[in-house]
């Protein structure tokens, strides 16, 4: 049973103190825990929801450059097919006549920046340190070597494709279309330089192949075997250089720069040797087969029977024969100013029935060059032509084919009067209609 103590008498009364436990020596949590205890509670805070952008670091604002090289990086692709049609546009708009001063010099120019371009890339491969001259545009060096690669492979497509005809030219285009989209794939560049020394091969080697016949006046084997010898030279100065620098081992130089850059112009050569390779710098500027050509002073006088819905046809494609008529191929040929008086040969093949394409007759004409810019006109014609399919060929002395025209010959029974639309062909201006004639 509890009792209670009486209090003592002259003592206040009031609540006992509490006596304090004992605490162990090593009771500061305890201690803590009781001193908390005892110190009144803080008002709770109302809790919020987390703001997301504060879990997100904040990240530095690239630079206008750095920008623009992480942009570069994501589009690879478009950024090389740009700087290729630019240097291929650009290359349209400017390119002047074949022989211009200006241009062999630019083309010049651009050779010599590709060759050290491919060099020092060579001698300052990825991941080193880039040439001191060049150190703030060397992150340009790949869309540079597109747009010259670009813009000489589009001007020599373009010189070549208006000395070739036929077929040839059909081949020759694509192929040179091929090697410029070649040249921006990303897998052929992965290779390594075999591809850009093979280009590269073939771009002085055109060059030379133009160049030549412009300065010297003459286009022949010998004038085309220089050339070849000449880029040869180069290819060997690019080589030479690249060992003397120690940037290839004697089995790297032969075959990364020996072996691309010497076949393409080994195979340049046969290529010649078999017709395939056109003419250049000769090109056909106009032709057309017709009924009548007759000079006028300074002009030609072209007549033919025009069919309205064969708008693209020059002449008489489609010629209407009646016994006594002659067709006139007449055609304007240009060479470079400066170029020597020269021989072609036109020859006239019939589609016979059993023989099949059969040459039937073969008119060489004397070409007086003098560097007019629509060319040297003159005609050759073919008497009563039988009815089928027919081809007229320009060609050199040696057989270079300038150029084609294929037409068909229809027996033409009727009586009536012939209407004939007559075209003038003057130098300094374009063709044009100007009268009909019986």
């Amino acid at each position: 049973m509890a009792t209670a103590t009486p209090p003592v008498p002259g003592e206040p009364t009031g609540t006992p103190e509490p006596t304090p436990a004992a605490a162990p020596s090593n009771s500061l949590s305890n201690t803590l825990t009781a001193e908390s205890a005892l110190t009144p509670a803080a008002p709770a805070l109302e809790a919020r929801p987390a703001d997301p952008d504060d879990a997100v670091p904040t990240a530095k604002t690239g630079t206008l450059m750095e920008r623009v090289q992480e942009w570069r990086k994501k589009n690879e692709l478009l950024e090389m097919a740009a700087f290729f049609f630019i240097g291929f546009i650009y290359d349209v708009v400017t390119l002047s006549r074949i022989d211009d001063t200006l241009t062999m010099v630019q083309q010049f120019v651009y050779l010599g920046v590709l060759a050290t371009l491919l060099v020092l890339e060579q001698r300052h491969p990825e991941g080193t340190e880039p040439p001191k001259a060049l150190a703030k545009v060397w992150k340009w060096r790949e869309d540079a070597i597109h747009f010259f690669f670009g813009s000489l492979l589009s001007s020599y497509t373009l010189f070549f494709f208006k000395s070739a005809s036929g077929l040839t030219a059909f081949l020759f285009l694509v192929l040179m279309f091929g090697l410029m989209v070649a040249n921006e794939l990303p897998h052929f560049r992965q290779i390594g330089p075999v591809v850009r020394v093979a280009l590269f091969s073939l771009c002085v080697s055109m060059y030379f192949s133009y160049v030549l016949p412009v300065v010297i006046g003459k286009a022949n084997f010998w004038v085309f075997l220089l050339a070849q010898v000449l880029a040869g030279g180069a290819i060997f100065g690019v080589m030479k250089l690249l060992r003397r620098w120690n940037v290839l081992d004697q089995l790297q130089a032969i075959r990364q720069i020996a072996l691309p850059g010497f076949g393409v112009l080994v195979a340049l050569l046969l290529f010649f040797v078999v017709r395939v390779l056109p003419p250049v710098p000769l090109a056909v500027t106009f032709s057309g087969i017709y009924h009548a050509v007759e000079k006028k002073g300074g002009a030609y006088h072209l007549s033919h029977q025009p069919k309205w819905w064969k708008f693209w046809h020059k002449g008489d494609q489609d010629f209407a024969a009646r016994p006594g008529d002659k067709a006139y191929y007449f055609f304007s040929i240009f060479a470079p100013k400066g170029f020597d008086s020269y021989s072609v040969n036109v020859r006239w093949y019939h589609d016979h029935p059993s023989k099949g394409w059969t040459n039937v007759s073969t008119v060489p004409l004397k070409i007086l060059n003098k560097g007019i810019e629509r060319g040297y006109r003159t005609f050759a014609y073919t008497s009563n032509p039988k009815p089928g399919d027919w081809r007229v060929v320009v060609e050199t002395e040696d057989g270079h084919e300038i150029s084609r025209l294929s037409f068909s010959v229809e027996e033409d029974t009727s009586a009536e009067p012939r209407q004939f639309e007559v075209f003038v062909h003057d130098p300094d201006k374009k063709p044009e209609p100007v009268a009909q004639k019986k």
